[in-house]
């Protein structure tokens, strides 16, 4: 794909950010669209974004689950750059009118002590760069049209970010066994969906190895104090204004975002 055309897809996702409506799926419109243009178009966003006073807090792993997965029809994962603006104090009212098409979902946030440099990082060596967990609940939403989304489309689409709300308090990494802690997630309260930390690539852990493993194939690494969600342990949920989300987690404790 010519660089022309990227640079004319990333403006087509910027402006929907601005304008809050959804664009036409682009993998129908742009037939030579790759991963790695969609790559390419989703740094020129975040280019943007930092130009303009934004500042990049870390980096999300999506499409991990075989739940997700079959919900988004796709077969592997994704990444995508969390700014410091996506981020929601616990409890405070989120006002729904900042998302186009938003979904909720829990993850275990990782907190890094260290940088993690890829490609070869082992699971020994992901685990030892995390300082602590916390709850997490990503708000995950598309700039493309009711979710008709491939993977090329949600990649450039940065990962289908849109925001995050960590809980307290954090927790060290050996207090909890990842592959089996299980967690609830709550929608105004009742019970929508359950899922176990194995759900995620076998465990949140692989999923930040394979992260900075990736990223170290772009010669990027993953930076200290960065938040990196590891994916999604359930299938996701659709909110909106007036709901509250609440996710609850083995050995981890409780999240809750709450819509205005």
């Amino acid at each position: 794909m010519e660089q022309r055309a990227r640079e004319q897809i990333a403006e087509e996702l910027l402006a929907a950010y601005a304008s809050r409506a959804p664009i036409e799926p682009l993998t129908g419109r742009y037939l030579s669209l790759g991963l790695d243009d969609a790559y390419q178009i989703q740094l020129l966003q975040v280019e943007r974004w930092l130009a303009d006073g934004a500042r990049v807090k870390g980096h999300k792993v999506g499409l991990t689950s075989a739940a997700m997965q079959r919900q988004m029809g796709v077969d592997s994962p994704d990444y995508g750059h969390l700014l410091d603006s996506m981020f929601w104090p616990e409890h405070e009212a989120i006002p729904a009118s900042r998302f186009l098409q938003p979904r909720a979902e829990p993850e275990v946030a990782f907190v890094l002590k260290q940088p993690l440099r890829g490609p070869d990082v082992t699971e020994t060596e992901a685990a030892a760069a995390v300082d602590f967990m916390q709850p997490a609940l990503e708000l995950i939403d598309s700039r493309i049209r009711d979710w008709k989304i491939g993977l090329a489309d949600t990649i450039a689409d940065n990962a289908s970010s849109g925001g995050v709300v960590l809980g307290n308090p954090p927790v060290s990494l050996d207090a909890v066994d990842l592959r089996q802690s299980g967690c609830e997630l709550y929608k105004n309260g009742a019970l929508a969906e359950t899922g176990v930390g194995s759900a995620v690539l076998g465990s949140p852990l692989l999923s930040l190895m394979w992260l900075a493993n990736t990223l170290g194939e772009r010669g990027v690494a993953l930076e200290a104090e960065h938040v990196i969600l590891p994916g999604s342990i359930t299938a996701s949920i659709p909110v909106g204004p007036s709901d509250t989300v609440t996710a609850t987690f083995a050995g981890l404790g409780t999240v809750t975002a709450r819509f205005s």
